[in-house]
């Protein structure tokens, strides 16, 4: 695409909570020179907050309230700021949990979905939020955490990209939850995702579920969802083995490895490449990215916080957006 439908792009960002490092690597991604970002984006939270960070940083980039994404512009050097309760950082003391945190993320999150659902925005990327001050308001986390089927976890780091079948489940349960239908639906769901994101290949590797993909869950179930998705025009094999899978991808043989569980995948993807990678959640009807560390109340108002993972959220949300498919 040209660069005028690059511009014309739209990634509505949540800062993240108030008094973690999410503001900071927000603005940090934002404002580093050294870190090409295109298309436009829309900061949803506390401006007072996104001058803190600012100043945490050692910026001097405007912050710039806007009351929508239409007003949204490519101003280089401006932070658009998209404010619903006008909060000031104060509220948020930098370190520690609160239910002010709380509430005011799950409004600025409950903003940016709204803004997402109506198409008001082209993706939606959301930086580390606190499930300590969420409980604390008493709010269910807007932070989508599938347990098996329709929404899927995805991450990425470079060439190594994995979508998990199950996330956060007991380990002892898993093996219950693996059946045929379930990795069917999984393929064909991810292999539609991978071509409206403008991916022409959709090789997709299949984790076995045990030791050299050699059991019954293996044989009994995977196998035969891998087969029922070849049949459907997906480009899957499997199951194999899960201690050469992961790395088969990165060697380029993949394009996508659909794992059994959660650690499964994200141990492979945190020991290839945890600097820099980024989450996506498939499920949901828009492109809705994050990241893979926490609110790091440890480091946070140093100015420390390494802003590479939410560049990489960014950078894959716009390019997903444009249909240019995963450039990282």
């Amino acid at each position: 695409m040209d660069n005028q439908s690059c511009i014309k792009t739209i990634t509505g960002v949540v800062i993240g909570d108030p008094a973690g490092v999410g503001p900071e690597v927000v603005v940090k991604a934002m404002c580093d020179k050294s870190l090409s970002l295109d298309g436009r984006h829309l900061l949803i939270g506390s401006a007072s907050v996104v001058r803190r960070a600012l100043e945490t940083c050692g910026f001097d980039a405007e912050v710039k309230p806007v009351s929508g994404p239409g007003e949204v512009a490519h101003e280089p050097g401006i932070l658009h700021v998209l404010d619903p309760e006008g909060l000031p950082a104060t509220a948020f003391p930098l370190g520690s949990d609160s239910v002010a945190a709380g509430h005011a993320v799950a409004s600025w999150m409950d903003t940016a979905i709204e803004l997402a659902c109506k198409g008001a925005i082209d993706a939606l990327v959301m930086a580390p939020i606190s499930s300590g001050s969420f409980k604390l308001a008493g709010q269910r986390s807007r932070s989508v955490s599938p347990v098996v089927g329709e929404s899927y976890l995805l991450i990425f780091s470079g060439p190594l990209r994995v979508a998990h079948l199950t996330d956060h489940v007991p380990l002892v349960s898993v093996s219950g939850l693996i059946t045929a239908d379930l990795i069917t639906s999984a393929l064909l769901q991810l292999d539609g995702a991978m071509q409206s994101w403008g991916m022409e290949q959709r090789r997709i590797g299949v984790a076995g579920f045990n030791a050299h993909a050699n059991g019954p869950e293996d044989r009994e179930q995977i196998a035969p969802g891998v087969e029922r998705a070849r049949a459907l025009g997906v480009n899957a094999s499997g199951p194999d083995s899960p201690d050469a899978v992961f790395r088969r991808c990165i060697e380029g043989r993949y394009d996508m490895v659909l794992a059994m569980y959660h650690d499964q995948g994200h141990i492979a993807v945190k020991t290839w490449g945890f600097s820099g990678n980024c989450v996506l959640m498939l499920g949901p009807p828009y492109l809705f990215l994050s990241v893979a560390h926490g609110t790091a109340y440890d480091i946070v108002g140093t100015g420390q916080a390494d802003p590479s993972m939410l560049h990489a959220a960014l950078v894959t949300a716009s390019s997903l957006a444009r249909g240019r498919g995963l450039t990282m």
